[in-house]
Formats: structure tokens, C-alpha cells, sequence
């Protein structure tokens, strides 16, 4: 029962965060792209390499942490499903190149995040 409240206050903290994020964004640099989101994606992806890096090779730690932080904050705060619809919605208005670019930030950086994320939590 401790890791299901767990995942839910961390999924909570991560949904906050990423509304947040997303509306300082589009107001910020315009609704046309969804930055929001790829900056989510991307903090995301590093969060998750550093965090399960340090607390599986450097740290040991309750597993309660992982729950909390791996799977609910980072599941919160991510957001695959908004990606793959914002994706949709921009090749349907005949946006392909924007469509295109939201393809290869995320996935390009947001692998690159994760990777350079792993490198830091494996210097310590």
C-alpha cells in the first residue's frame, strides 16, 4: 500500500510540475510548438538516468525512493502521450516539419539527456 501512495504523491508532484512547465512555455515562446513538452521530456530522460544510475551503481537506497521518484514524480512529470498527440495534431495541420523536428528533439535529446545523466551519476 506505501508504494502505490508513493507513486501517486510523486505522479502528483510530476503532473503539477509539467502543467507548469507547459503553460510558462507556451506563454513564454507560443503555442505553435509544444516546447513544454520536449523540455519535460528532455529534463525527464536526465532525471531518470542520474537518479536510477546513482541508486542501482553508486547508492544504496529504500526502493520506496525509486517508487517515488523513478516511477511516479519522472512518470508525472513525462509525458509520451501528450507527445505522440501533439505530434498527430501538427502533421494534421499539415505541419510535417514541425511534426518532424518534435520527432527528432525529443527522441534525439531526450537520449542524449539520458545518456549524459548516466555519465554524471557515474562520476560520483
Amino acid at each position: 500500500m506505501l508504494g502505490i501512495v508513493l507513486v501517486a504523491v510523486g505522479g502528483g508532484i510530476g503532473s503539477v510540475i509539467r502543467y507548469l512547465v507547459s503553460n510558462w512555455m507556451a506563454e513564454r515562446f507560443g503555442p505553435e510548438f509544444p516546447f513544454g513538452t520536449l523540455l519535460v521530456n528532455v529534463v525527464g530522460c536526465f532525471i531518470i538516468g542520474l537518479f536510477l544510475t546513482m541508486t542501482t551503481e553508486r547508492l544504496s537506497i529504500s526502493p520506496y525512493w525509486r517508487l517515488l521518484v523513478a516511477i511516479g514524480l519522472i512518470g508525472g512529470l513525462t509525458t509520451f502521450s501528450s507527445f505522440s498527440y501533439e505530434t498527430l495534431r501538427l502533421l494534421q495541420t499539415a505541419d510535417a516539419l514541425r511534426a518532424f523536428y518534435n520527432v527528432g528533439l525529443n527522441l534525439g535529446v531526450g537520449f542524449f539527456a539520458t545518456w549524459l545523466g548516466i555519465g554524471i551519476a557515474r562520476l560520483f
